[in-house]
């Protein structure tokens, strides 16, 4: 089950990626040139929203399955913070994608308050912005490849 789970959660990132990359750039796009928001933009931004979401539901069940936490139990803090991989796995990474799927989510709440067009793009520009850059920081790259 682990194996189905991690896979799922690997390819599940694609998408998540692919969408808040689409959706920031729809941002700025729409930010820079003045465009109309529409129902269109609406639904770009929703849908990065509830991708993320439940890669983090996949990743959060994937974090308490996997043979790296028990590493907690038997490296102890200090053994996992010495080993890079260890902390990648069991701390960088699960921290900055929580940060990065805050970030969505700040994103998307405060774009849906604003009245009119520009600054609901500038919401998603910057909050989308910055959850996309979080997000390839702390991507396991070499388990990708």
């Amino acid at each position: 089950m682990y194996k189905t789970i991690l896979f799922i959660h690997s390819y599940w990132a694609y998408l998540v990626l692919f969408m808040l990359l689409i959706a920031t750039f729809n941002a700025i796009i729409g930010f820079a040139s003045n465009k109309e928001y529409s129902a269109t933009n609406f639904r770009i931004a929703l849908f990065t929203l509830i991708v993320s979401h439940i890669q983090l539901l996949i990743g959060f069940f994937l974090y308490f399955t996997t043979p790296y936490f028990k590493m907690w139990a038997e490296a102890g803090m200090g053994g996992v913070m010495s080993d890079s991989t260890l902390r990648l796995y069991n701390v960088e990474h699960p921290l900055m994608m929580i940060i990065a799927i805050a970030l969505i989510t700040i994103g998307y709440s405060k774009h849906k308050k604003k009245l009119t067009s520009r600054p609901k793009f500038k919401m998603l520009a910057i909050f989308y912005g910055f959850a996309f850059v979080v997000v390839l920081s702390r991507i396991p790259w070499s388990a990708w490849f």
